[in-house]
């Protein structure tokens, strides 16, 4: 097992808030097709990202608290809540805003994970969809899967991809061996408590990379109150991609199409309407003095 270790990345333009990013890092970028891991709270956080552009992936946000407003160029408007998936597909260009409201005390707390769209399916149409998961329960912990299969649990939302994306809840001193598909990788995030991942202890923000080949994955809450996790998972992505700022493309030449596109204020991307932060739209960094290059999969992964 590889255990991934956060770094604090500011998040969001002219009200930058601090997140945790645990996926890619430079010796690992996918696990299945998940390719970014963001988490984020609780305590003194908010969100404002102003409109901001995305190619080649779907984002998909999870809360464990807070609220927030989410608009997109579709002209979806939706408010994000604990234990609903919001689920964005990009294709080839789409732009959306995300911002905390005020309607509640309850900390802002969650993730933001992406996932890269397959060579066959990264020009699908734009797309948003939302989905309640409802909690079940397996064994000594309670599970909500918003992706993918898990313990007898499906989400119907489709994917592009085999994956599996599911918060669990380890009962205080649970242990439980959670069914998993062989075929796939996992990482296990680390929210809150203290937790074992395959006879592993993690810190807190770790994500414990686990490979195909075995059919569970044992999981102990060494606390004496519950303890936190999310699980994604999916089969080795086959394909090397290139991430820069917000999009995920192939080849260096497409990046900088989408940047031009982008800073021209394309209708390749739309506009978001109702967005009311100090900036109207966040505006690309200027690109390196170098060729970007995709990152190598690993060895398992060929």
């Amino acid at each position: 097992m590889e255990i991934l270790t956060a770094r604090d990345v500011p998040l969001g333009g002219p009200r930058a808030m601090t997140v945790r990013r645990t996926l890619p890092q430079r010796h690992r970028s996918l696990i299945g097709a998940w390719c970014f891991v963001d988490h984020y709270g609780p305590g003194e956080v908010s969100m404002d990202v102003a409109p901001h552009p995305h190619t080649g992936l779907q984002t998909v946000s999870w809360l464990f608290s807070g609220e927030i407003e989410h608009r997109d160029s579709l002209g979806s408007h939706a408010l994000i809540r604990p234990g609903q998936l919001n689920l964005m597909t990009s294709g080839d260009g789409i732009c959306h805003s995300e911002v905390s409201t005020a309607s509640t005390a309850v900390p802002l707390h969650g993730v933001q994970l992406w996932v890269a769209l397959p060579e066959a399916h990264r020009h699908t149409a734009r797309d948003f969809v939302s989905y309640i998961a409802e909690p079940v329960r397996y064994e000594s912990a309670s599970l909500r899967v918003f992706l993918g299969s898990l313990a007898g649990s499906t989400s119907p939302v489709t994917t592009f991809t085999p994956l599996v994306g599911a918060e669990i809840v380890l009962d205080a001193r649970a242990r439980v061996e959670l069914p998993v598909d062989p075929d796939f990788e996992h990482g296990v995030l680390l929210d809150s408590g203290r937790v074992s991942v395959a006879g592993t202890e993690l810190n807190l923000n770790d994500l414990a990379y686990l490979p195909t080949g075995s059919s569970q994955c044992e999981l102990v809450n060494h606390g004496a109150e519950p303890a936190r996790l999310l699980l994604i998972g999916g089969e080795p992505f086959q394909e090397q991609i290139l991430m820069w700022w917000n999009f995920v493309g192939r080849t260096h030449e497409e990046i900088v199409a989408f940047r031009e596109a982008w800073q021209g204020e394309s209708e390749q991307f739309g506009s978001v309407d109702g967005y009311t932060g100090v900036v109207q739209r966040l505006p690309a960094p200027a690109l390196p003095g170098v060729t970007l290059k995709p990152r190598a999969l690993p060895k398992e992964s060929l």
